[in-house]
């Protein structure tokens, strides 16, 4: 299992549209068979930070998910609403390791 954490800043009059657009994308990347877990985080005290939590079932799976649709269309949509680069860490599942995802 591979987690990916996005971290994205967008610009203050952005977030309404960013978060549309990233909705959408989020319902959508939940269809393919190779993500567990499409999360949409917005930070508390800075409503301009999101995190995109992202589990996927193998180390391949986020390749495809940039392949599809869904994401191009919202890679696209976004690319203007960002005040900065996006960013992301990957990480692997420690515990509970035992899960059947």
């Amino acid at each position: 299992m591979l987690i990916v954490h996005v971290d994205v800043q967008v610009k203050m009059d952005s977030i309404d549209a960013f978060l549309v657009a990233t909705k959408k994308n989020a319902r959508e990347s939940l269809k393919e068979p190779g993500i567990v877990r499409f999360d949409v985080l917005q930070n508390r005290d800075d409503p301009t930070r999101f995190v995109l939590n992202e589990v996927y079932r193998a180390d391949e799976d986020p390749a495809r998910h940039k392949e599809t649709e869904h994401y191009k269309t919202w890679r696209a949509a976004v690319e203007d609403m960002m005040a900065r680069p996006r960013g992301s860490v990957k990480y692997s599942n420690c515990f509970p390791a035992d899960l059947d995802w």
